[in-house]
């Protein structure tokens, strides 16, 4: 059994809802959710002029290996109605792998663990809830230690 980390986002519609649906699509199709953070409101990320989003990680336990994975999770996507049609746009729902085990995949269509995760707050505090001594594969330090020395300033507020 592999282990997956996720990262749901939303910032379109009923935001609670679409974490909600996308958790029950995951665990209907993608794997086993082992465990949950907190759901978080944070600042969009990379184009401000756009709602909120709510975030929330999820560990799950697949049986998928990454590729598989990244295909079922873009599936729930555009299940969810999810159009990608300009990058950092607002979305009814992001599901982002973040990390799959401890591998390191560096392809054109999936880099895992995620290339932005460690310029991220909205990212790491959720991740830091679920895991704060994993060790990032790549940059070899825990996800707590990710987390004290991101320079992202963005607030990242508990939401439930």
């Amino acid at each position: 059994m592999n282990k997956a980390i996720l990262l749901l986002g939303t910032n379109i519609g009923k935001r609670e809802e679409a974490l909600l649906v996308a958790s029950q699509l995951v665990a209907v199709n993608a794997g086993v959710i082992v465990r949950k953070s907190s759901i978080y409101e944070t600042a969009p990320w990379g184009n401000r002029e756009q709602a909120s989003f709510l975030n929330q990680a999820l560990m799950i336990n697949t049986e998928f290996n990454a590729h598989e994975l990244l295909k079922i999770i873009l599936q729930i996507e555009a299940k969810m109605g999810r159009q990608r049609i300009q990058k950092w746009e607002a979305r009814v729902i992001d599901i982002d792998i973040l990390f799959y085990n401890s591998e390191i995949v560096n392809d054109t269509d999936l880099t895992i663990p995620h290339p932005l995760i460690r310029e991220r707050r909205f990212a790491l505090v959720p991740l830091n809830e679920l895991m704060p001594s994993f060790i990032h594969p790549v940059y070899q330090c825990s996800v707590n230690e990710l987390l004290q020395s991101c320079t992202d300033t963005e607030q990242v507020k508990l939401y439930i």
